[in-house]
């Protein structure tokens, strides 16, 4: 074999032997990609200034919530949360409102949530559909349980990163409630990619049709456009499976009169009098996550 026959065997070898090695490297690249934990886990703390819902009180005093989390590979998931109240005699709402520091709703969720690709321009479609059944500490009240179905869905990747999210109660009053919310989340610390501190201010409009707002006591004839919220939110990615949070937020009913003057006087029943009651609220909260 003369020298440019083996410099041609030498140059085929050394090319066999890269392409071979990139497709390892590819292969292995893939393969992080693509690999997905069988189950992952978190745990979250959470502590809110008061509880709220639908932009009313529900508690004038602090309440600590507790949760925890089971998703199987990346799609399916179970959890529980319950809420406890931090003072004794939570306002004057009878003996549903005297809740004497001890826990009020124990939730179990299971649900389905996933990232679906819609190209460049949309990016990312976050969808996730799950099923509470709340099960409501009674204090010799006639409260039953409830059930809930939610729909959220958002587009993370857009600038205005809008959210939809759709409730449905099925025990209680059998009615619908949804919120429309849009907002961005600024990288304060680090890139816009991988940020160690972030800031997301938002707007949000709920909506709920005349059985969710006569099952809340806002209205008894008609729904309408209920809770407007501003809020601003803090995530600080303390590690890899840890990340503090922290929000502060202002709702209030701006848009139909009637819901205004039934959340005035829904809020007034926690202690201060229907006749000096506010339509609006400032809360907020503090937070922390753990995950694996």
């Amino acid at each position: 074999m003369n020298i440019k026959n083996i410099a041609c065997a030498a140059a085929v070898c050394g090319c066999v032997s890269l392409v071979t090695a990139a497709d390892e490297v590819a292969e292995a690249e893939k393969g992080e990609v693509e690999e997905t934990p069988i189950v992952s886990a978190e745990f979250g703390l959470q502590l809110d200034s008061k509880y709220m819902t639908y932009g009313v009180i529900d508690g004038k005093d602090p309440i600590l919530t507790p949760s925890a989390q089971l998703t199987f590979f990346d799609w399916a998931y179970a959890g529980v949360e319950s809420i406890f109240d931090l003072t004794k005699g939570n306002g004057k709402r009878g003996d549903y409102g005297n809740r004497a520091g001890k826990w009020t709703t124990l939730d179990a969720i299971v649900g389905l949530a996933h990232e679906f690709d819609l190209g460049e321009t949309l990016g990312a479609l976050s969808v996730d559909v799950n099923y509470i059944y709340e099960y409501l500490r009674r204090h010799h009240s006639d409260m039953g349980d409830t059930q809930y179905v939610n729909l959220e869905l958002s587009l993370g990747d857009l600038w205005l990163e809008p959210m939809l999210g759709i409730e449905r109660d099925l025990m209680a009053d059998d009615g619908t409630y949804v919120n429309l919310e849009i907002g961005h989340t600024f990288a304060l610390v680090g890139d816009d990619e991988d940020p160690t501190l972030t800031f997301r201010p938002s707007i949000g409009q709920g909506l709920g049709d005349k059985h969710r707002t006569r099952g809340y006591e806002l209205a008894d004839d008609h729904g309408g456009l209920m809770d407007t919220t501003i809020k601003g939110e803090f995530e600080w990615a303390v590690c890899d499976h840890v990340a503090l949070t922290a929000y502060i937020a202002y709702s209030d009913y701006w848009f139909d009169s009637k819901l205004r003057d039934g959340a005035r006087a829904y809020n007034g029943a926690w202690g201060h009098g229907d006749k000096y009651a506010d339509s609006w609220n400032f809360y907020g909260g503090v937070g922390v996550t753990v995950s694996f």
